[in-house]
C-alpha cells in the first residue's frame, strides 16, 4: 500500500480542561504528556509536528526525543482562534452567540475570532506540506479542519467526531487524491 501514513494526535489533558483555549497557551498536565507518549508507541513515523502551543509542543518534543526523530513546531496547526472566548467556559459565553457559532462557525465566528474557513485553509496548507509518515501533535479543531478538508466534509459531520485528549486518528494520504482513515485509537 502506497501513500503517506499521517497519525493526527489531540495534544495532551490540559491544566484546566473544559475551557474555550484556542491560541491560550496552557501547558498539558503530565498525565496528558505521558498518556500521549504510550499512544504514539505502536505509530509508524519518521518524524514529528506540533502546533507551537505548549499542550501540543511538549507531548510532542517528548514522543521525538523517545523515538530519536526530529521535531518541529508550526503554528499553522493551532487551534481554532476563539477571541474575546478565549479562556472562558462555554457557560459564561453569551448562550445565543454561542449557540449561533456552533451552529455556523464561518458566518458567526467568536468575536475578534477565527473563522471556520481560515483554520480549514491554514491546516489545509500545512497537511498540504507533509511528504513523509508523520506525528502531528495539535488540536481537536485543527483534526476537525484536516477532516474536513480531506473528505470535503461540512462543519456539522466533523465536529460530531469525539476526540478525547491523547487520541490518535490515522490517515493514509495520497497526493493529489483522497485520504483513507486507517484507525482511530482513544
Amino acid at each position: 500500500m502506497s501513500g503517506i501514513l499521517v497519525h493526527l494526535m489531540r495534544h495532551g489533558a490540559p491544566e484546566t480542561p473544559g475551557l474555550l483555549l484556542g491560541h491560550r497557551d496552557d501547558p498539558p498536565l503530565p498525565s496528558g504528556i505521558s498518556r500521549c507518549i504510550d499512544n504514539a508507541q505502536p505509530l509508524g513515523f519518521e518524524r514529528v509536528l506540533s502546533s507551537d502551543l505548549a499542550r501540543a509542543q511538549v507531548p510532542a518534543r517528548a514522543i521525538a526525543g523517545s523515538r530519536d526523530v526530529p521535531h518541529a513546531s508550526d503554528p499553522r496547526w493551532r487551534e481554532l482562534d476563539f477571541g474575546a472566548w478565549t479562556g472562558h467556559a462555554p457557560g459564561e459565553v453569551d448562550p445565543a452567540a454561542h449557540a449561533r457559532f456552533w451552529d455556523d462557525p464561518e458566518v458567526h465566528a467568536p468575536p475578534e475570532g477565527e473563522r471556520w474557513s481560515q483554520l480549514r485553509r491554514r491546516v489545509g496548507q500545512a497537511l498540504a506540506g507533509i511528504e513523509a509518515p508523520t506525528l502531528v501533535v495539535t488540536h481537536a479543531g485543527a483534526i476537525r479542519a484536516a477532516l474536513a478538508e480531506m473528505f470535503h466534509m461540512e462543519h456539522r459531520q466533523v465536529w460530531a467526531f469525539d476526540l478525547p485528549c491523547s487520541c490518535v486518528l490515522s490517515l493514509r494520504i495520497w497526493p493529489g487524491e483522497a485520504a483513507q482513515i486507517v484507525g482511530l485509537k482513544a
